[in-house]
């Protein structure tokens, strides 16, 4: 066997009457799932021998094996929280068990990150949890991907640090998130909650969101900077306007919760959901659904989309604006005329290409979260404000969020500074940065960006009413570019509005 498999011309295994009666089997089996007949003896055409297509092929992925080995290895910078705090008080520890001040028991912590450390099963198993909630998929930062760099080998910025001002900035964000999740969109321009936040943001020291000649404004505040997201609505025509799917189409309204229902504002509710146990309150649904006209329809929107169901969907709506808006650098719309694109250039690569990309971002994603940052979620950072306003401890928590006059008005309601979580399990458990979200935002839209033309001028776009039960007219102008732009930042702005991430811009 080991002298015939070495031998690819000459063998006592004739391989080309082998393949050849398989071919003729093919074509018959072909043919008649058609009607026809077949021709047993039809010949292979193309501008490859089998052998040279094999070689090819190697080649090709050797290439890159060969380019990705050969990269530069990055570094992976951090906030140093996770060395610099013997109580970890910076570092993700949700799930883990936590003593009656939030803090996590040291010897678990410890006992985690050396099961992250090594890698090993039985570590892994080993980690003490506090509840019934389990860590969301820490292996997932070992996984290796077939195409593309190595997840271990992409770096990120790291994230600012639990006493800096910027992280300061961006949780006070978070809690004008939260305190004006029910506000509709169409009203921001004269809600008054909406000119607090805008006040307030404008005090901070160091807050790098979006402003006009050097201000927050009902204009701009909730945004990011990318290009094309200050125009028009805040929200994305991608995640408004019908999805032709196959044979249907999906209509844009979903699911949400009441007005004001919001979760882990009791010390002992926040509590028990750190340290892994069931939620004590279930969401009270809103039974209507309805287009997305609020924070909180966006927050639950995230809450329970799929990872690149957006962007799924906006490149079905994009595919329904015909061969315009494909980019002009698409062969079939330039330097190819006597055919149409499909499965190369066409809907199932583009449609594949979001899906795909999405878990190998979400594989960078988690190596960063669990073996680089572990950086806390904003309910954690809540934890802190609580106490040190009430004198119950004295945390390395940033003046700027402590003066923030969004606390005065959650503390009236609530009687705590916990953050308002439109979820009543808060947020996932796994850390908070990258966001998973975020980092799919990302990846999917660079995708799209690269298969339709970013100057394509949105038609038909619509706006959502103030509660949501009908879609208007827009009158203004909205690109392609601008409005994928914008949905990535709704998307990833969407679980900061849930209460789950830091109000990070990168």
């Amino acid at each position: 066997m080991n002298q015939s498999s070495n031998n690819n011309e000459s063998s006592s295994f004739d391989r080309r009457s082998f393949i050849k009666a398989f071919s003729g089997v093919s074509a018959f089996i072909g043919t008649a799932a058609i009607g026809g007949v077949g021709n047993a003896s039809a010949a292979v055409v193309g501008p490859e021998t089998r052998r040279l297509r094999s070689l090819g092929a190697y080649q090709v992925r050797l290439d890159r094996a060969r380019a990705e080995r050969n990269r530069s290895l990055v570094k992976h910078p951090t906030n140093q929280d996770d060395e610099i705090y013997p109580n970890f008080i910076g570092s993700f520890t949700k799930a883990l068990p936590h003593n009656s001040m939030g803090e996590v028991d040291v010897n678990a912590y410890k006992a985690y990150r050396k099961a992250l450390n090594s890698g090993e099963q039985k570590d892994l198993n080993a980690i003490q949890l506090g509840g019934v909630a389990k860590l969301a998929n820490p292996q997932a930062a070992y996984a290796y991907s077939l195409e593309g760099a190595d997840s271990h080998n992409l770096s990120m910025p790291q994230a600012p640090a639990l006493n800096s001002a910027k992280t300061a900035g961006e949780m006070t964000e978070v809690y004008w998130r939260a305190w004006t999740r029910d506000v509709p969109f169409v009203d921001y321009s004269s809600d008054p909650k909406i000119a607090a936040a805008v006040s307030d943001l404008n005090r901070l020291s160091d807050f790098d969101g979006p402003k006009t000649s050097g201000l927050v404004d009902t204009g701009n505040i909730f945004r990011s900077s990318l290009a094309g997201d200050l125009t028009g609505p805040i929200i994305s025509q991608f995640l408004w306007k019908n999805v032709p799917a196959g044979p249907m189409t999906i209509v844009q309204r979903y699911r949400t919760t009441a007005e004001n229902d919001n979760h882990m504002t009791s010390y002992a509710n926040w509590l028990t959901v750190q340290n892994g146990g069931a939620p004590p309150v279930a969401a009270t649904p809103d039974p209507t659904p309805r287009y997305i006209a609020n924070g909180r329809d966006l927050a639950e929107y995230v809450h329970f989309d799929f990872s690149y169901q957006a962007f799924l969907n906006a490149a079905l709506i994009l595919q329904s604006f015909g061969a315009p808006a494909l980019d002009d650098a698409n062969p079939y719309k330039s330097s190819i005329t006597n055919q149409g694109s499909f499965v190369t250039f066409g809907g199932p690569m583009i449609l594949d290409l979001v899906a795909r990309v999405a878990v190998e971002a979400l594989k960078a994603a988690w190596y960063q979260k669990w073996l680089v940052h572990r950086r806390l979620r904003p309910e954690a950072y809540a934890g802190l404000v609580h106490h040190n306003i009430t004198g119950a401890g004295n945390y390395p928590i940033h003046s700027d969020v402590l003066n923030s006059s969004v606390l005065p008005l959650i503390q009236g309601v609530y009687g705590t500074s916990l953050l308002p979580m439109a979820y009543p399990e808060g947020s996932p458990t796994h850390p908070a940065y990258p966001g998973g979200h975020a980092t799919v935002s990302g990846a999917c839209t660079t995708i799209l960006k690269a298969y339709f033309n970013e100057d394509f001028v949105v038609t038909a776009p619509v706006e959502a009413n103030s509660n949501g039960t009908s879609l208007l007219p827009y009158s203004g102008s909205l690109t392609v570019g601008g409005e994928l732009n914008k949905l990535a930042a709704n998307i990833s702005f969407g679980r900061e509005t849930g209460g789950c991430s830091l109000a990070l811009r990168r």
